[in-house]
């Protein structure tokens, strides 16, 4: 990990962490209490909208061969599939609307438009990625298992490609999820594909792809008739907008400047209070509009989302200044910034650490200075990277 000078939290005593996850837990409690039919009302106006869009823009695909028609309807299509992956899919696979006991808007029900299976999405995401948030070699979607994240990374020639594989990772985000969720890579490298449990993961995200691939690249396409090449550029066109979209939010909440990475060592012994801290160091937000969140899936405010990932998205934009509130309370940076500002930062940190780290007088390699350290430093906590 990159060890730090400056610890961000050396002013906590334990007691202090403990009482801020308190705090968390009772906006937490609160609105769980609170949610209802306003709630409710949302996410099912939300998924109308949604599939009106949808049906219609591929209505008007259907005359895809006019350049007009072309144009309306890969727009409304992109957006119709940004709203179903972001506020749609990712919040509901989450649980937050499972207490509405409806069972067509249910986490263990939906399955979303994308490649990756709903059950495979959960166990990598739900389980792993928010358990493990930002800790590097255990949060597959920090860095995506192909990208050097920090600078106490070791170095090879190999990461000098990483904006490269970062920008087609970008354009084929659906299937590098994909690949992740069955964290593809390793199971390659050490010889698990041949785990009968993994090669049933596998088969089923050749089903959920095959499905994918049939539905935009042919049967729509077959629809359109003398428009067929045109939908089927359509889709593709829709597909690489939703894609480049989801990447731009997700590496905004997890990789700008200002975000904390985590040792694996470091959260042996967590506590609840010190989980919570953690998600609030590894997550930023982006400043918007109304409409800017709904496109992000309300990811915009990732910071509250990793504290409460089992809350209504719709509330996160309500609870944000009482979460600020306590960032500026407790010393905290609160890290947040326009959607350029924060793609900016999270691709100059890619193209920074695909190079070797900078030597730096009196250092004797390229590694940074151990971290500073103090009585009032939480152990686990101790030593964090940006």
């Amino acid at each position: 990990m990159q060890k730090k000078a400056d610890n961000p939290i050396a002013h906590l005593s334990a007691e202090d962490i403990e009482t801020l996850g308190k705090e968390l837990d009772a906006i937490r409690e609160r609105v769980i209490a609170d949610r209802g039919e306003r709630d409710a009302a949302y996410i099912r106006k939300v998924i109308s909208t949604q599939r009106k869009l949808e049906v219609s823009s591929r209505v008007v695909l259907l005359f895809s061969l006019f350049p007009p028609a072309w144009l309306v309807g890969t727009a409304g299509l992109a957006v119709a599939k940004i709203l179903e992956n972001m506020e749609i899919g990712h919040n509901v696979l989450h649980g937050q609307w499972d207490w509405m006991r409806d069972p067509k808007i249910h986490s263990t029900a939906w399955e979303w438009d994308h490649a990756t299976p709903a059950e495979q999405w959960k166990q990598s995401h739900n389980e792993l990625h928010h358990r493990y948030t930002n800790v590097v070699g255990k949060d597959n979607d920090l860095g995506y298992g192909i990208m050097r994240v920090d600078e106490d990374q070791p170095w090879h020639p190999a990461y000098l490609g990483q904006p490269f594989y970062n920008f087609l990772n970008a354009c084929f985000f659906e299937y590098g999820v994909a690949a992740y969720d069955l964290d593809l890579g390793q199971k390659l490298k050490n010889g698990g594909h041949k785990d009968p449990v993994f090669r049933a993961q596998l088969r089923a995200a050749g089903r959920k792809i095959r499905r994918q691939v049939l539905k935009d690249y042919l049967l729509f396409p077959l629809l359109s008739g003398p428009s067929f090449f045109h939908t089927m550029a359509a889709n593709f066109t829709a597909n690489l907008i939703r894609n480049l979209w989801s990447h731009s939010v997700i590496m905004c909440g997890h990789f700008p400047e200002g975000v904390e990475t985590f040792s694996k060592t470091s959260i042996e012994g967590e506590t609840r209070g010190e989980w919570y801290l953690r998600q609030m160091l590894g997550s930023a937000n982006i400043s918007g509009s109304r409409l800017m969140h709904i496109m992000t899936g309300n990811l915009s405010y990732q910071i509250e989302h990793h504290l409460f990932p089992d809350l209504p998205s719709n509330r996160y934009q309500e609870i944000a200044p009482e979460v600020r509130a306590l960032f500026d309370r407790y010393g905290l940076r609160y890290t947040t910034g326009s959607l350029p500002r924060q793609v900016f930062s999270a691709w100059k940190k890619v193209f920074r650490l695909a190079l070797p780290n900078r030597r730096r007088p009196g250092v004797s390699d390229d590694r940074p200075n151990g971290p500073a350290t103090g009585p009032s430093a939480p152990r686990t906590l101790a030593t964090v990277g940006a």
